[in-house]
Parts: C-alpha cells; structure tokens; sequence
C-alpha cells in the first residue's frame, strides 16, 4: 500500500487537563501516514486524483485548535476518524500525536493509534 505521509506537523493549541493548562496554548506534533493507491494521482499528475496533504494539514490543525480537547488520546481518534469521513481514498491510517512540553527531561510523550477502513475500530 501507498503512503502519503506527513512529519512533524506543529499546531499550538490548548491542550491538558489542569486549570492552568486550559488558559494557555501548548505545542502538539502531529505524524500522519495515509494509506492509499496513488496510480491515479502518479498516472494523471493532477492534485484532484491525490490526498492533498495541504488540505489533510488544514483539517487537522483546525480540528485540534476548535476541539480544546483534554486528551491527546481523544485528539488521536477525532483526526483518525476526520480523515477517514473525509477522505474516502484513504484505506488505512496512522496518527501519532506528540506533547513535546509535558514532561521535563523528554523529547515528547505522545499517543500513536492505527486503523484500517475495513475493519473500523471506534472508540465511541
């Protein structure tokens, strides 16, 4: 399977579960890898037969900042199941979703989740 494949995608945004964490912004990194058949788009060279990875980096960013979500882990599974409503040429997914400011002496702590359009597993 083909992958479109998005690195280290910053979005600051609020984010946790203390007080002093929902008056403030905090930094988030995002990784996305889409599976999906790119012939089409390889064959035509046009962006309308592609996953736009403009327009999947614009959903996202605006999907965390209007969520003020809690949890990375509730972010993880609202951006899966956005790109899969989304996007049906998308066929498999992964997200991982980094805090790179939450804990001292870390890179990042984070959530990674993965799923497959045929074998949908929700969290709902």
């Amino acid at each position: 399977m083909d992958k479109v494949i998005i690195e280290g995608l910053q979005v600051d945004a609020v984010i946790g579960v203390f007080d002093w964490e929902r008056q403030i912004f905090q930094p988030l990194i995002v990784d996305l890898e889409l599976g999906c058949d790119i012939c089409r788009a390889a064959q035509t060279d046009n962006i309308e037969d592609a996953v736009n990875y403009k327009a999947v980096c614009d959903l996202v960013s605006d999907l965390i900042i209007d969520t003020k979500a809690q949890l990375i882990e509730r972010l993880a599974v609202l951006i899966c199941d956005k790109i899969l409503a989304e996007y049906p040429a998308v066929q498999h997914i992964k997200v991982t979703v980094r805090k790179p400011t939450a804990i001292t002496n870390t890179t990042a702590v984070g959530i990674c989740i993965e799923r497959n359009r045929d074998s949908l597993r929700t969290c709902h």
